[in-house]
């Protein structure tokens, strides 16, 4: 049997359905891993050995068939569960413990897996950088907010993890980290019980390392939720048996001229292209297409909403205890409050008409395709990173994953990303699918695998 820490979603669960692997086992090789390598990489805020193996024996008693049968998940550290801490990572926050799991939690343990703990978030899923390490090189930012999270999954930690995107807060750690990251459809996943940056724009994400472990977790956590406002009451396919019917050589727009070649460096572009003809001549159709005019004020848009909703969160503590917020947090408070609702409500509207274009142009094709990063992760523990090739999506609303795609010349991962119509995952999986295995990567950090 292969390591415990090399093993995909897909693989441990049915090894653990099959009664080939034990859900204490499991727990225990990965608890050890994270001994193992936790000084060095900082990814976990709250870890409780004890309740986990508890949870495993649980699940070796019930011999559990759920979808995520025996498979530990990390969650990023603004999930509610139950009687263990969820801090945020902020001091605001630092003693809270929710009485209650968030509902996508609840349906992964409903799936059979278990919570390994909570992983480190910038503060408040937000801009100040968090002290997690890239393990492809810990001079370089793994990126952001879900940076524990995407640096467990990458070096081993564990097979799965939960983070967020208001931005491009999973998109673009995956990318840095080498793994594959699922940001679905807004509305796709419930967050209640999810501490909030932006209530319009946040989306839960998927970090993992296979397309199909990403169709996995979707499985286990999508569908209506009415405690959720923004949860979206549209029926939830078999997500595997999508990713199926849509397996074949898919029909990608590459989004070439403009905005993304235009700020990407000259190493990511020649990247992107040597990897879209590859694909090409696997079998995919490549056609270059144009983004809508709207496309040029969709960062302002996005991040007009996002600094207004996050103020309106923070207000009742910021009031009487501002010190005790990262100075980009706090800066990002202060210019929330002082925005008009009139521009407000304009960049809502001017997001409405977006979402509508890039809609039409997603339908075109099966996926659209571009880098996943304007540069490889920077030399700078000071930033998370660049998260422009990820707001526009996210503002849209529109469904998008990363996937690996090489290594740059410094021996960084580089990614592309995919993006397709709302609600369309089963197609945009099926897509990715097919690009993973075209490309036909196992990309591991060398010091971690």
């Amino acid at each position: 049997m292969p390591e415990a820490y090399t093993l995909s979603v897909s693989n441990a669960a049915e090894l653990v359905r099959s009664g080939q692997l034990a859900p204490t086992d499991y727990a225990n090789a990965l608890l050890d891993r994270i001994d193992a390598h936790e000084a060095d990489l900082q990814a976990w805020v709250t870890i409780d050995r004890e309740a986990v193996i508890s949870d495993a024996r649980q699940r070796e008693q019930e011999s559990s068939q759920g979808v995520m049968a025996g498979v530990p998940v990390g969650l990023k550290d603004i999930f509610y569960t139950a009687g263990m801490k969820t801090t945020a990572c902020s001091r605001i926050y630092a003693d809270f413990v929710p009485e209650y799991d968030a509902t996508c939690v609840t349906r992964l343990k409903e799936a059979g897996a278990i919570i390994l703990g909570k992983a480190v978030t910038t503060e408040f899923a937000t801009s100040d950088p968090s002290p997690s390490r890239n393990p492809w090189n810990r001079e370089h930012t793994p990126g952001g907010s879900s940076s524990g999270s995407s640096v467990a999954v990458a070096s081993g930690m564990c097979p799965a993890a939960l983070g967020s995107q208001t931005g491009g807060s999973t998109c673009r750690p995956a990318a840095y980290n080498g793994i594959v990251g699922l940001k679905p459809t807004y509305g796709r996943i419930s967050r209640y019980g999810v501490v909030p940056v932006s209530w319009s724009l946040d989306t839960v994400g998927i970090l993992v390392r296979t397309v199909t472990d990403a169709a996995i977790l979707l499985q286990a956590m999508a569908g209506y939720d009415a405690n959720d406002p923004g949860s979206a009451e549209e029926p939830v396919p078999n997500f595997l048996d999508e990713m199926g019917r849509n397996g074949g050589p898919p029909r990608l727009g590459l989004l070439k001229t403009g905005y993304f070649f235009d700020r990407s460096t000259p190493e990511v572009r020649q990247h992107t292209e040597v990897a879209a003809d590859q694909l090409a001549q696997t079998g995919a159709v490549v056609e270059e297409l144009d983004l809508p005019d709207s496309f040029a004020i969709a960062p302002d848009v996005q991040r007009i909403i996002m600094n207004v909703e996050c103020a309106a969160f923070h207000e009742k503590f910021f009031r009487h205890r501002a010190d005790e917020y990262g100075p980009r947090l706090r800066a990002s408070i202060e210019m929330g409050l002082l925005i008009p609702g009139v521009t407000y409500l304009q960049a809502q509207r001017l997001r409405r008409e977006f979402r509508r274009d890039l809609t039409a142009l997603a339908e075109r094709v099966d996926a659209l395709v571009m880098p996943a990063t304007p540069a490889p992760a920077p030399r700078d523990l000071n930033t998370t990173g660049d998260a422009a090739f990820q707001a526009p999506w996210t503002s849209a609303g529109l469904p998008t994953i990363v996937i690996p795609s090489g290594l740059s010349e410094s021996g960084l991962p580089l990614g592309i990303q995919f993006a397709a119509s709302p609600f369309a995952e089963g197609r945009l999986l099926g897509a990715a699918r097919w690009c993973e295995q075209a490309l036909g990567l196992d990309m591991r950090p060398p010091s971690y695998s």
